[in-house]
């Protein structure tokens, strides 16, 4: 499971050093791709076969299905981390996401997403007003 905020830099090549407490289940290969609030998604090579199994099932017949597919795998690149725990960010990706140089990696759960970090700071800002507000279940069972 992937949990915590890190703020590392991109380097010039567009490369990020992987929190090192995310690095062993990411050694054997990941996939990024676009995430969804223009973040990006990175995926364990496993966790993103699994996914893709799951978009496999749902209908050609269904446009929406269609366009979420299009859009989440023509952006996707697996990579393997280097020995110091670096993955080359595209820069199609990095574009998409607005990263620049510095970036918030957080951890969420079963993947990790990359954020531009102004863009990072100013969702949670939010997010967190409403995270303390809420007085309704919004995951059923979870608190």
């Amino acid at each position: 499971m992937f949990l915590g905020t890190h703020t590392p830099r991109l380097d010039d090549k567009g490369r990020l050093i992987l929190p090192a407490r995310f690095r062993d289940q990411l050694l054997d290969g990941l996939v990024i791709t676009r995430g969804q609030d223009r973040c990006l998604y990175v995926f364990p090579m496993q966790e993103f076969q699994q996914m893709h199994e799951e978009l496999r099932r749902a209908p050609l017949t269904n446009k929406e299905a269609r366009d979420y597919q299009r859009v989440f795998l023509s952006g996707a690149s697996s990579e393997v981390p280097d020995k110091q725990g670096r993955v080359t960010v595209p820069p199609l990706l990095r574009q998409y996401a607005g990263l620049d140089r510095d970036v918030a990696v957080i951890g969420a759960g079963s993947r990790v997403e990359v954020w531009d970090l102004p863009t990072w700071e100013t969702y949670l800002e939010g997010a967190e007003s409403s995270f303390a507000d809420r007085s309704e279940e919004v995951l059923p069972g979870v608190l």
